[in-house]
């Protein structure tokens, strides 16, 4: 009995939650809201200016790290399985990786902001 309840109100609470996100943005319709927005001034150049492909470059090496290390983030419970001295060594492995990876990038100076 308390599982359709439940149901029942969840549903009822996400559509009129839903209804109430569409409905209210229309309430109010600005001039402002549509026109480009930079720092609160108006825009001094064209916001199709090309940028740094030297930045490009970090943030995608950042975002590859990033998820690299994500690969981690279940070692507390991958060690407690009946083999803990292979979940370790997987993990030494995948981090050696990681270093020679990094280490290699900062050689080829890929870490470098300024050119």
């Amino acid at each position: 009995m308390n599982l359709p309840l439940a149901l029942m109100t969840s549903i009822i609470l996400t559509l009129l939650l839903v209804t109430i996100a569409f409905w209210l943005p229309q309430l109010n319709v600005y001039t402002e809201k549509y026109s480009p927005y930079e720092c609160g001034f108006d825009p001094m150049s064209s916001a199709r200016l090309p940028f740094s492909m030297k930045f490009f470059l970090v943030a995608i090496t950042f975002l590859l790290f990033d998820l690299e290390i994500a690969l981690l983030l279940p070692l507390p419970w991958a060690s407690q399985t009946t083999n803990p001295k292979l979940t370790l060594t997987m993990a030494l492995i995948l981090v050696s990786i990681l270093a020679a990876g990094l280490a290699y990038e900062w050689i080829q100076k890929g870490l470098e902001w300024m050119e």
